[in-house]
């Protein structure tokens, strides 16, 4: 396991400099590869936008999570998901893409919903700080998304599935971190 600090990545995914992404990312599976290991995964959904510009270059296969998520969803009949994520992942061609080859259609929330999710993950999230407001605001915008025909809901961070309960979520939830280690994800 290996990773560079998030503010490394977040310098270049803020210029939008994607092949600085990618060389963070190449950085650190050439440094696997070197120990021994036979497949990379990356549990950061965001920085899988440059996952185009490493594949190629990378000395050792690449999971791509958005492709287990889609296939999770496809395996569970889902036909519409909701995306939550960083603003730059809810906007992304990350899931757009990915899901489109699996015939599985999308939403994402309202721009000032996107804003105020990103806002939660980089100032509460990501420094361990999981407020009861803010799980329940992520409850009313899952809400809006099943409003709008989602069938499931994609948690498209890593900390999201630690403030989301599945038990009272509005949808069921697609935890694209297990869904990418291969554990069973979704409820029915």
């Amino acid at each position: 396991m290996h990773t560079h600090p998030l503010a490394e990545y977040m310098t270049h995914i803020r210029s939008g400099n994607w092949p600085g992404v990618a060389e963070l990312m190449l950085s650190s599976v050439r440094k696997l590869a070197d120990i021994g290991a036979e497949l990379a995964m990356c549990p950061d959904n965001t920085i899988h936008q440059a996952f185009g510009l490493v594949v190629s270059e990378s000395p050792i296969p690449w999971l791509h999570i958005a492709e287990a998520v889609a296939e999770n969803a496809a395996s569970h009949g889902f036909s519409r998901l909701g995306i939550l994520g960083t603003k730059y992942l809810m906007t992304g061609p990350v899931y757009p893409e990915t899901l489109e080859k699996q015939g599985i259609f999308y939403e994402i929330p309202e721009h000032a919903n996107r804003e105020k999710i990103d806002a939660i993950i980089f100032k509460q999230l990501v420094n361990g700080v999981f407020r009861e407001e803010s799980r329940l605001y992520f409850n009313t915008v899952i809400q809006k998304l099943k409003d709008c025909s989602c069938d499931a809901v994609v948690l498209g961070c890593t900390e999201i599935p630690i403030l989301v309960d599945p038990n009272d979520c509005p949808l069921p939830a697609l935890d694209s971190t297990s869904c990418l280690q291969g554990r069973r994800c979704g409820k029915h």
